[in-house]
């Protein structure tokens, strides 16, 4: 590792050859990392090759494949048990670091967990981003479990701008002193899940404003599309962390409100699935068999009937408006709630 080093960026990827070298030249940019970890999750695309192009020389860079896809998760997990670097940082392979983030970052102190403001950026923009970017203010402040918790249900007709989209840096001290990795079996909601139980256990989550990541708007993201399935290991996840015990009164509410929000797009899923699949008879018996969901698949239905009276939402983060500006996760400083 470099001297003085601290971080290890981790780059899970499937078929990002078209990207990948732009994410890992980035990271290697910034004199603060000490590794950056690239896992192959099954491409067939030629990702590795591509990943070894963009190394610097350095001894910095690990690339390593897997034979077959086994979801960010599993990845992510892997490059953690090879890594030595006492931080860590999640970087997509289509996104990329802005100069100066991890500098930034680090120069906080008393985190376990501490993210920056995020830039939506289009595809085609993203090589002058940083011409655009706006220096605001760190104002670092505090995440709890309540504000995490509000920053990951989505609303309908509002454009997405969850706080799940932070990327945060993670202290490998606190997740080995409470046993937290990813877990392999979520293919949605695998952040969400681990920075979710790490709040439970009392990390420290800091935020500040100043923005470091810039993240691609693309079309045809692997995150943008999820299986039914997906929604109820996540919704499952959920309940496994409300099985815990010594969990406040106030966590408790918190994570099954969401688990019931999860567990509502669910049902609502599963139900048109097998009215697609099976005819609507099929469908209704699965309904009636289930009186617990049928509000959410009442109100799914109709909300879907109603979608064209409502002004269309965003099916991803808009990025660059009109006049060239960025779309920032966090509200500027001056305004922030």
């Amino acid at each position: 590792m470099k001297p003085n080093a601290d971080v290890c960026v981790i780059i899970a990827a499937k078929n990002a050859a078209e990207t990948i070298g732009r994410a890992i030249t980035s990271a290697l940019a910034e004199p603060e990392t000490a590794e950056v970890m690239v896992v192959d999750d099954g491409s067939s695309d030629g990702t590795a090759d591509v990943s070894r192009q963009a190394d610097d020389g350095t001894g910095r860079l690990t690339v390593t494949s897997f034979d077959v896809n086994r979801g960010p998760a599993a990845a992510r997990n892997h490059a953690i048990s090879l890594s030595k670097a006492p931080v860590l940082a999640i970087l997509d392979a289509d996104d990329f670091f802005f100069a100066g983030r991890l500098k930034n970052l680090l120069s906080q102190t008393d985190w376990d967990f501490i993210a920056d403001n995020i830039a939506f950026v289009d595809e085609e923009k993203a090589s002058s981003a940083h011409l655009a970017l706006e220096a605001f203010p760190a104002a670092p402040r505090d995440l709890d479990l309540s504000e995490f918790i509000e920053g990951n249900i989505s609303k309908r007709g509002v454009r997405r701008g969850e706080i799940g989209f932070l990327k945060p840096l993670m202290r490998r001290d606190f997740l080995d002193a409470h046993r937290l990795r990813y877990q392999e079996s979520l293919r949605l909601g695998e952040d969400y899940d681990l920075y979710a139980r790490a709040l439970t256990k009392g990390a420290r989550y800091k935020i500040i404003h100043s923005c470091g990541y810039g993240a691609v708007v693309r079309g045809d993201s692997l995150s943008s599309s999820h299986r039914t399935i997906d929604l109820k290991r996540l919704y499952e996840a959920d309940r496994a962390i409300l099985s815990q015990t010594g969990l406040s009164d106030q966590a408790r509410a918190l994570i099954g409100r969401h688990e019931r929000h999860i567990r509502g797009r669910y049902e609502l899923r599963e139900f048109l699935d097998i009215k697609r699949q099976s005819g609507p008879k099929a469908a209704l018996l699965y309904a009636l068999g289930k009186p617990s969901a049928i509000p959410a698949i009442a109100g799914g239905i109709l909300a879907d009937k109603t979608e064209r009276f409502r002004r269309q939402p965003q099916a991803a983060p808009v990025a660059l408006g009109g006049s060239g500006a960025l779309r920032y996760l966090l509200q500027p400083p001056s305004t922030a709630v």
